[in-house]
């Protein structure tokens, strides 16, 4: 005589639903996440922006030139110019034509300049491509001289609509 089997009372548990929320959090995580560009990984510097109440408009994201104004975090009495460009071909053939810049910058996303290096890169910016914008990245806590020495620079280079980057106040 045969036996009578029991059914399990077990459950079963379908994961497929699981599996496909799993995947959506991970790409809306990868496509709204920024990551660090390799110039600002490379900055020895951190930028204290000043706050500005009206941010009608953002600095745009390509043919950008942008000159950092900052205080070196190693030496808080050393201030310095920072020079970075956002169109690779551009920045290779402005870096390769400006004579301030020696052989081991070349290759880096930005450049440590002084005023004369900082007059050629703008003028050669301008050169290879007329579309260049420019912004200029000053740290709050330096002195105007430093900020109008810039401005100067580009006036010469008739380089005179830049964008000046501030950060955003709180409440506005």
């Amino acid at each position: 005589m045969s036996k009578v089997k029991m059914k399990r009372t077990g459950f079963v548990l379908d994961m497929t639903p699981l599996v496909d929320i799993a995947f959506l959090l991970l790409t809306f995580f990868m496509f709204t996440a920024k990551f660090k560009s390799e110039a600002e990984s490379e900055q020895k510097f951190q930028i204290k922006r000043p706050k500005a109440s009206a941010d009608t408009s953002k600095i745009p994201d390509k043919d950008l030139a942008i000159i950092k104004i900052a205080i070196d975090s190693a030496n808080i009495g050393d201030t310095s110019y920072y020079y970075e460009m956002t169109n690779e071909k551009d920045r290779t053939a402005v870096y390769a034509n400006a004579k301030g810049i020696d052989d081991s910058q070349r290759g880096k996303m930005q450049v440590k300049a002084n005023l004369a290096t900082l007059e050629e890169l703008v003028g050669e910016s301008r050169i290879q491509n007329p579309k260049t914008k420019f912004a200029i990245d000053a740290d709050k806590r330096i002195r105007f001289k430093w900020l109008n020495d810039c401005m100067e620079v580009m006036r010469k280079k008739r380089a005179t609509a830049f964008n000046l980057v501030t950060d955003k106040k709180q409440g506005m």
